[in-house]
């Protein structure tokens, strides 16, 4: 299969590339990111300003789109800049994908995503998830973890401090509290793209513990 990986310089994106590139089953991987990728036989990574897609690019022409790119509040600075990495460009993504007959799209989403939430972070999570399902297509996959657990290029002391109390309170939380590997929500996320059975899927913090 052609896969196309966005975000594959962050947290669960790189695990999603490495897994694919070393997958079998994946014979060709498009990674666009906004800086170069080391050099692989299957891979191809174009260097994209996510502001301005090249609505004409062939290689948009992929079996499934992973779509991993996310950020934090403190990161992006105010709550358009958020908006923009979290619902402009995976939704931007995704139409352009889905016009070049992409069947398929798995997006990394969070868990308590919800369009009429209070909370703007999981508003704008439900409200890209809301208009990704308007897109249309075939297999559609929202991965929902919690607390995401791996090592990250930025410094987020927030998640780090919350990553050590539920790393010590684990064993006695609900599985849907307990911190998700990024390992793991790559391997599922791929998995997902992979099978991409028809219909809407969920993939829930709890099964990704």
């Amino acid at each position: 299969m052609k896969l196309l990986i966005a975000g594959a310089t962050g947290l669960v994106g790189r695990h999603v590339l490495a897994l694919a590139l070393d997958d079998a089953r994946v014979e060709h991987v498009v990674a666009p990111t906004r800086r170069a990728l080391p050099a692989h036989p299957k891979l191809l990574a174009p260097e994209v300003d996510f502001d301005a897609l090249p609505a004409d690019a062939a290689w948009w022409a992929v079996d499934a789109v992973i779509c991993a790119l996310g950020t934090t509040m403190r990161t992006a600075g105010s709550r358009e800049a958020f908006q923009r990495v979290d619902h402009d460009y995976p939704l931007a993504i995704a139409r352009l994908a889905h016009a070049h007959g992409t069947p398929t799209y798995v997006l990394n989403s969070a868990m308590g995503a919800d369009a009429g939430s209070s909370v703007f972070y999981n508003r704008v999570k439900g409200d890209v998830e809301d208009a990704l399902r308007k897109v249309g297509f075939r297999s559609l996959v929202f991965a929902r973890p919690g607390l995401i657990g791996g090592q990250r290029d930025e410094h987020r002391p927030a998640e780090r401090w919350a990553s050590r109390v539920l790393g010590l309170l684990g064993p006695v939380l609900p599985r849907a509290w307990r911190i998700n590997p990024a390992t793991t929500i790559a391997r599922r996320m791929l998995e997902a793209a992979i099978e991409a059975r028809e219909g809407e899927h969920v993939i829930r913090s709890d099964e990704l513990a």
